[in-house]
């Protein structure tokens, strides 16, 4: 009886040995899985998207333009008799500017006043008849042919003397133009006529008379990339730049829009004005136009995180500890960072510096350093 005790003492202390063994073995392989997964895992760092919601700051470069310009030329053929205006003269609106002698034109306007009076003079001895004849005809004195010849004649009398008149009032404008006068208020940047130098109507490229520009307020014409043309706004501001006035910066306010995208370009022309009554800015130049854009969430990333495959531009994220492979549309490039316009979500966790052979869905383990 103390013998069979023992027997079963024995036995249950072996059946104990032998559950401790077996679960020491299966918590070890368990172990050992778990390592072996951890270790096939990539590391990797991960970093939020940075946003970039106040207002930007759209640098452009424009083309400085007066907000009114002419090219003057002769009106009438002639001698340029005098000029009264050189260059970086401030010249008001009906100034002179030069004198033309035209002898041609004067001799023409003499010849159409004898004209005139000579229409006029037969035009009353016509209109006498006809009146004469009128009365005749209600006595049966001349024929009825007769009466109606002389009324004809004289309205071909009275169209002959509007004709005249006509012609004379057409040389006397011409010689009005040989006194040659500012269209506005300017300034003279460039002068072509000297004394005696013939001059003929009509405008000759290879002869203009003076440059005239009205500079005391600028028109500023800026093309904008179609990425950001929408966002051009009634009330938008814009600070202009000059690189002959360092430091200074000029403010200007949105005149006109476009509407339209330019095919070639991609971009939409926008006009600024911008004061300058003091006139120390030149028109014709080149100035560097900061727009200042309406404020609107942007989200950027470093160029660290981009991937370049064949599948087009994307980005990898870490979504419950595997990979999400994204394309996104970049918008503006900003060196060291770009700015992400589709594809990214303030939330994601993009990695920094992805490996070359990382996959969708592939298992990462994120280091948290």
């Amino acid at each position: 009886m103390h013998s069979s005790r023992k027997i079963i003492l024995v036995l249950i202390i072996a059946l104990l040995a032998i559950l401790v063994v077996g679960f020491l073995r299966v918590n070890s392989a368990l172990t050992l899985r778990h390592e072996a997964k951890s270790n096939t895992a990539v590391l990797v760092s991960v970093m939020a998207p940075k946003k970039s919601d106040s207002e930007e700051d759209l640098v452009l470069p424009g083309n400085v333009e007066a907000w009114h310009q002419a090219v003057i030329y002769a009106r009438t053929n002639g001698y340029v008799k005098n000029w009264f205006t050189p260059i970086g003269t401030h010249v008001h609106q009906g100034d002179v500017l030069a004198e033309i002698e035209t002898p041609e034109v004067d001799a023409q306007l003499r010849q159409a006043e004898a004209d005139l009076k000579t229409a006029e003079a037969n035009y009353e001895l016509a209109k006498i008849t006809a009146k004469r004849w009128k009365n005749l005809r209600k006595t049966d004195s001349v024929s009825k042919q007769e009466a109606d010849e002389k009324i004809a004649d004289a309205k071909a009398k009275e169209a002959t003397l509007a004709s005249a008149k006509a012609n004379r009032d057409h040389l006397y404008e011409l010689s009005m133009f040989k006194t040659v006068r500012a269209p506005f208020d300017g300034v003279i940047y460039a002068r072509s006529l000297d004394v005696g130098m013939l001059v003929n109507a009509g405008n000759n490229p290879g002869q203009p008379l003076f440059r005239i520009v009205q500079a005391d307020v600028l028109r500023v014409y800026v093309k904008v990339p179609q990425n950001d043309s929408a966002r051009i706004v009634a009330d938008i501001r814009a600070e202009v730049h000059f690189v002959e006035h360092p430091g200074e910066i000029y403010k200007a306010e949105l005149y006109h829009v476009a509407k339209n995208l330019d095919q070639t370009t991609r971009t939409m022309l926008t006009e600024f004005r911008l004061n300058n009554k003091d006139g120390k800015l030149f028109a014709g130049g080149y100035a560097e136009v900061h727009i200042k854009l309406p404020s609107a969430l942007r989200l950027r990333l470093p160029v660290n995180t981009l991937i370049f495959r064949a599948a087009g531009l994307q980005i990898a994220t870490v979504v419950a500890g595997k990979v999400v492979l994204k394309n996104i549309l970049m918008g503006r490039d900003f060196g060291d960072e770009v700015e992400v316009n589709y594809g990214l979500s303030p939330d994601d966790a993009v990695i920094v510096n992805p490996p070359d052979a990382l996959k969708n869905e592939q298992q990462v383990q994120v280091s948290t350093n």
